[in-house]
């Protein structure tokens, strides 16, 4: 299993990212498939360094905040209008409920309108995430798990080729990340909150938090930070993880590929 880092700002895309995209890849069959892991505002730009968009297998959206999710319009536009033509089929979409009716909205769709769930068809086909609900896209195995932040989020747990990639999405605290990282090959953790200087509660992981989490979780053999808002110092947030984490403590790098 390989991850390319698209994008991994957090809150906005940032001067040197754009936010949160993560592309995934394994192969099977005789070929690769290929998924992202959220879709923020930039990201489709960059997504074209590494990928044709018509190419990917699947979307999957931890929330609907638009840092992650923003350009799903774009790659609507993509897909309807591009002089190639139309993908053989529709490009499923999951998220949670409501993904539909947000795109519409982003597209430009009415509110009168927004209310039929066919507007974006026949390019998407939107499936709703459910709490633990587990589905396969190709090679992958993908297990969504409710955590802890103001709108419906889900971290997402992927596993292929006998590796496992656990994604936070945006999270604080919460008795889902032990699932979602026990035995993680790689825990990509969001961190957009400083321990000294961020102390609401129910949004977001710190440095700190994450590597506690993916300590009490066990088995954790990589720990990345990454969403990462640019007015933080990274280092601030590694040092953070450091305090906690026995092992190296990693900063996602956008344009970077991992094999997992």
């Amino acid at each position: 299993m390989k991850l390319t880092i698209v994008g991994c700002s957090g809150s906005y895309a940032g001067p040197h990212s754009p936010a949160s995209c993560y592309l995934v890849q394994a192969d099977l069959d005789g070929r690769t498939w290929s998924i992202l892991l959220d879709l923020g505002n930039g990201a489709l730009g960059e997504l074209q360094r590494h990928l044709a968009p018509r190419d990917v297998d699947a979307v999957v959206l931890s929330h609907l905040h638009p840092d992650h999710c923003a350009d799903l319009s774009g790659l609507h536009v993509m897909l309807r209008y591009d002089p190639a033509g139309a993908p053989e089929a529709a490009l499923p979409i999951y998220g949670p409920r409501g993904t539909d009716l947000r795109a519409a909205r982003a597209s430009g769709v009415s509110d009168d309108e927004a209310g039929d769930a066919q507007l974006l068809r026949p390019e998407m086909d939107f499936r709703d995430l459910a709490d633990a609900e587990v589905f396969t896209i190709g090679p992958f195995r993908i297990t969504p798990l409710r955590v802890n932040h103001p709108v419906e989020a889900y971290g997402l747990r992927v596993e292929a080729d006998g590796r496992t990639l656990a994604y936070t999405g945006d999270t604080d605290t919460c008795a889902a990340l032990t699932p979602l990282m026990t035995k993680a090959d790689l825990v990509l953790s969001d961190s957009a909150f400083c321990e000294d200087r961020d102390d609401v509660e129910g949004i977001h992981l710190s440095g700190h938090r994450a590597a506690t989490a993916a300590v009490l979780a066990g088995g954790v053999k990589r720990l990345m930070l990454t969403h990462i808002p640019p007015w933080n110092d990274p280092e601030v947030c590694r040092a953070e993880a450091d305090l906690v984490w026995p092992g190296d403590v990693e900063l996602a790098q956008p344009g970077a590929t991992y094999v997992l």
